[in-house]
């Protein structure tokens, strides 16, 4: 049975009194766009020493580096560090902890967050040459600088890869990038672009079929632009905008990992696994505040005379959020279960996790909304954002239906 230790859950208290006293008086603000979450998220970094153990990590790899090690002769520490910002990166629960208390208090905080570290650095420090992960990830890891993970296109959400109609034509010993891409978190506000393009080659002349590479773009570069953050029903805390490629030359050194031979299809689903896994903590912050927040309106609310929680109705509605936390918190569970002993989920495993999670959540925020009725539709109670938040859990990182496809193409193979 895995639960966390009392190192961890000590990181979880000093987290929660952190959300509670610098996230939480924020969170009106940034959520009508007053200001960007992303000077919090550095303030986060700062005071947990993310930044310094992102570059106590990157001095590891640096001297590895000078040294010529093999790959093969790594050491537990070194794969560690390549896996991304040192404290993170050694111990799953720690991040699964950050993504619990952040998002009982902000959800869309931890969209932003999580997109800069976790897909865009994540992505880097996974592919990259050591000199990309040194000039990119180690300032988005560090919180200099803000990163965005550009996949998804207007015509090509479900259909990430097949549709994908962004393209790199080779162009000398570079490329030239023309195409568009979709909420992307953080576009409006990014430093660092990773962008996935179809390499054109006049062999494979279907553009389903033709190789798809990651390129490593930076505000400003000529031809790149951005949208205004989109408007949204929920994740108001996490900007969102578009990304406009028109004839953007770059040299080879773009091409993450600088190899035309390795296409970054396999990277970038790996991607979209850890960011179907990396939602149970979310989920489980939602429905855990969610569940306190809903047991202390019918404890206090009274109707004829008595407190609705003595009601069977209202019963019901807290039993079902109580079966649905538990069931999130053994689902997250089992998955750092999995990582403390070397075991990967499958995708078939990662997508049930994600599905059942993201249903129960939006499940759960409605009934909180319900049992405080007009009150929880009220901007005033807690519940009302994070039931708008709730709702894109089953769209982003693959809808419920591509779940779907995927758990029974399992069953059926």
């Amino acid at each position: 049975m895995f639960e966390f230790s009392d190192e961890q859950k000590m990181a979880q208290t000093m987290l929660r009194q952190w959300c509670e006293k610098e996230l939480a008086p924020s969170v009106a603000k940034m959520e009508k766009g007053e200001i960007l979450p992303y000077d919090l998220m550095r303030k986060l970094g700062r005071t947990f020493g993310l930044d310094e153990m992102a570059r106590g990590a990157f001095a590891r790899l640096e001297a590895r580096e000078a040294r010529g090690e093999a790959a093969g002769l790594k050491s537990k520490e070194d794969e560690e560090d390549d896996g991304g910002p040192g404290g993170f990166a050694r111990d799953p629960a720690i991040s699964a902890i950050v993504g619990m208390e952040l998002s009982r208090v902000c959800p869309g905080f931890t969209l932003a967050f999580g997109a800069t570290l976790g897909l865009a650095g994540g992505a880097i420090m996974a592919k990259g040459t050591f000199a990309q992960k040194k000039r990119y990830a180690l300032p988005i890891l560090t919180l200099e600088k803000i990163g965005a993970w550009s996949m998804t296109e207007p015509n090509a959400g479900s259909d990430a890869f097949g549709g994908m109609r962004t393209v790199a034509r080779r162009d000398g010993d570079g490329y030239v990038l023309n195409g568009q891409k979709t909420f992307i978190t953080n576009a409006p506000f990014a430093d660092v672009f990773v962008v996935y393009a179809k390499i054109v080659d006049d062999a494979n002349p279907d553009p389903r079929t033709r190789p798809i590479h990651a390129f490593l773009l930076e505000k400003g570069h000529p031809g790149l632009s951005v949208s205004k953050p989109m408007d949204k029903m929920g994740m108001h805390s996490s900007p969102t905008g578009e990304v406009f490629l028109a004839d953007v030359r770059i040299g080879r050194e773009h091409l993450l990992g600088e190899k035309e031979k390795d296409p970054s299809k396999e990277g970038a689903r790996d991607v979209f696994h850890g960011e179907r896994t990396g939602m149970a903590p979310m989920c489980l912050g939602i429905v855990d505040r969610c569940l306190e927040d809903s047991l202390k309106y019918a404890k206090e609310r009274t109707a004829w005379g008595r407190p609705i929680a003595e009601y069977q109705l209202m019963q019901d509605k807290l039993a079902r959020m109580y079966m649905h936390r538990e069931n999130i918190k053994n689902l997250l569970f089992k998955q750092l279960w999995m990582a403390k002993n070397g075991k990967r989920q499958s995708m078939a495993e990662a997508s049930a996790c994600k599905l059942y999670c993201a249903r129960s959540t939006t499940e759960v925020a409605l009934e909180a909304v319900q049992i405080m009725g007009g009150n929880g539709y009220m901007r005033e109670y807690h519940v009302e954002m994070l039931m708008r938040d709730a709702k894109l859990l089953q769209i982003g990182g693959g809808t419920d239906e591509i779940q779907i496809v995927t758990i029974a193409r399992a069953l059926l193979a």
